[in-house]
């Protein structure tokens, strides 16, 4: 069970941080970024967000794809509610661990993909291209609900558009923190890909908006 996230100690002179999340099949990149003095990582870790007793929840909709309708229905509702589960349980010892460390998220963004509405179940099934999308959307949609139901504010920014995002919001500056975010990777060490990169942007924009 998740505790209340306003059980938190909320220490006295916090200072601020965002999460950064970039999703894939059953796990993310999250990448915490403050800017208390010099732009920073703050923390950084994969999390799981699909659970390992039921077969195939990495890849739910092509699981999915096997069965009849009504049971497609009901094996996307379980994996649905074992990734919710696991994501809170996630997010939760992450703004604890940032807690203790005197840290106090102000923001979450979750990087998404085009945002086009799906339609119905069946055409779902019925598209290969179709599955890949509805599972991009069941991960990243997850993990923004986890952080919503955390107490967060959580914001969905467009991969494609995060570039031009920067600019409105950094200005004249966006290119010089971009190439500071890539620069870390030297003193952070490996893993440090696109995805830790974009997760890493993707919170230092909560932090300037």
């Amino acid at each position: 069970m998740t505790a209340n996230p306003f059980e938190f100690q909320g220490h006295g002179n916090m200072k601020r941080a965002a999460i950064g999340f970039r999703m894939h099949s059953g796990w993310g990149a999250t990448v915490v970024m403050s800017n208390e003095g010099a732009l920073d990582v703050v923390d950084r870790r994969h999390i799981v967000v699909a659970q390992p007793t039921i077969p195939g929840s990495k890849q739910p909709y092509h699981s999915a794809e096997k069965l009849q309708l009504e049971d497609a229905e009901k094996y996307l509702a379980s994996c649905a509610t074992a990734s919710a589960q696991l994501a809170l349980d996630a997010i939760c010892e992450l703004l604890r661990d940032l807690d203790r460390r005197k840290y106090r998220v102000q923001g979450s963004a979750v990087l998404m993909a085009s945002g086009r509405k799906l339609p119905p179940l069946a055409e779902i099934l019925a598209s290969h291209a179709l599955i890949h999308t509805a599972e991009g959307e069941f991960f990243r949609s997850i993990v923004l609900k986890a952080c919503e139901d955390l107490g967060m504010v959580a914001t969905r920014l467009r991969e494609r558009e995060i570039d031009e995002r920067a600019m409105e919001l950094l200005g004249k500056r966006a290119t010089q923190v971009k190439q500071r975010i890539s620069s870390l990777g030297k003193r952070l060490g490996p893993p440090w890909t696109q995805d830790e990169k974009l997760a890493a942007l993707a919170a230092t924009l909560m932090l300037g908006a």
